[in-house]
């Protein structure tokens, strides 16, 4: 298994319960996928360097994690189609 992060921005109109439910979710997508979470850290609402669809802040999270090749692929699809998410960016740690 390789080692990840993943940072993402989720939209600012959702509220405190909301965004955990959506953290939920994206663990959930990771360990369902055969991937192991080993941190979530939540940086909270920050402005952004510039805007994005209309909006100037986010609430920002890292979720590193261990998984297959094949899951961040995955976890990118599930992104893409998650109207909360403004943007987001997986990294394999691993050179």
């Amino acid at each position: 298994m390789r080692k990840y992060e993943t940072l993402f921005i989720i939209h600012p109109s959702l509220d405190e319960e909301a965004v955990k439910t959506t953290v939920e979710k994206f663990k959930g997508v990771i360990e369902n996928g055969g991937g192991v979470v080993d941190n979530v850290d939540f940086w909270g609402k920050r402005k952004l360097a510039y805007e994005i669809k209309k909006v100037n802040e986010g609430s920002y999270v890292l979720i590193n994690f261990s998984a297959d090749s094949e899951l961040p692929k995955e976890l990118d699809r599930v992104f893409r189609i998650s109207d909360s998410i403004i943007r987001h960016l997986i990294v394999n740690l691993e050179k």
